[in-house]
Parts: C-alpha cells; sequence; structure tokens
C-alpha cells in the first residue's frame, strides 16, 4: 500500500469516528475560551493610556502573553475537538466579553446583549448535543 493510500484510509477513518464529548472536556474548552477573551480585557486596559508609555506597554506584554497562552491551548483543543464544535463553542467569546464589559468596564447590558448571548447559548448547546 502507498502513502496516499494509507493517508486516504486515516483520513476516512478519522471523519466516520464520531468524538464523544464530556461536560469536563466542555468545560475545559470553555476556561481555553475565557482565557481568549481576557487578551480584550488587556487591549481596552493598553488603549486607556497613551501610546508606548509604561502603562501601554504592560498591557500590551499582557495582551501577547495572554495570546501566546491561549494559541498554545487552542492548539491542544482542536486535537481533542471536531473542528465544528470548537469553533462553535468558541462562539461563547461573545458571553465571557459581555461579562468582562461589566465586571472590569462597568458596561451597561442591554436586552439586545441578553438576546444575542442566548441565541449564541443555545446555537452552542445544539452543536454539542449528541444525536
Amino acid at each position: 500500500m502507498h502513502s496516499g493510500q494509507v493517508k486516504k484510509r486515516y483520513w476516512r477513518s478519522y471523519k466516520m469516528e464520531k468524538k464523544r464529548i464530556s461536560l469536563k472536556s466542555i468545560i475545559i474548552l470553555q476556561l481555553v475560551i475565557v482565557i481568549y477573551t481576557l487578551s480584550g480585557v488587556a487591549a481596552k486596559g493598553a488603549a486607556g493610556y497613551e501610546m508606548f508609555s509604561w502603562q501601554f506597554i504592560f498591557f500590551y506584554g499582557l495582551e501577547m502573553a495572554i495570546l501566546g497562552v491561549y494559541a498554545i491551548l487552542w492548539q491542544q483543543m482542536i486535537k481533542r475537538f471536531d473542528l465544528s464544535v470548537a469553533y462553535a463553542n468558541r462562539s461563547m467569546a461573545i458571553l465571557w466579553s459581555l461579562v468582562w464589559a461589566v465586571v472590569f468596564f462597568h458596561e451597561r447590558i442591554t436586552i439586545n446583549n441578553v438576546l444575542g448571548v442566548l441565541i449564541v447559548l443555545a446555537g452552542t448547546v445544539l452543536v454539542n448535543t449528541d444525536e
């Protein structure tokens, strides 16, 4: 069997394999997404200071560090989840961003914010539900 046939056979068996999703795995995935959304908090922190001030450099460096950690963790998540499931869960970043907007920046939540998050949450639950 030549390498093309091996790759084709592997890909076919991979596509047919249905990955089971445990609650623990979803929680870990959400924690990775929370880390990602914290980069937005650091970015907004940097935006509050004059460019190249020490505060700006601190928050910008923090943002880059958070994104670096996230990139490594995200790579591990997409090894464990179907890509469609991983990215559907990533849409939950809108919920976490809304939480951070209120907690860190005292922004106001509107009914449209809540409805939008509920729609995203419903879609995420549908994608994660086993058939």
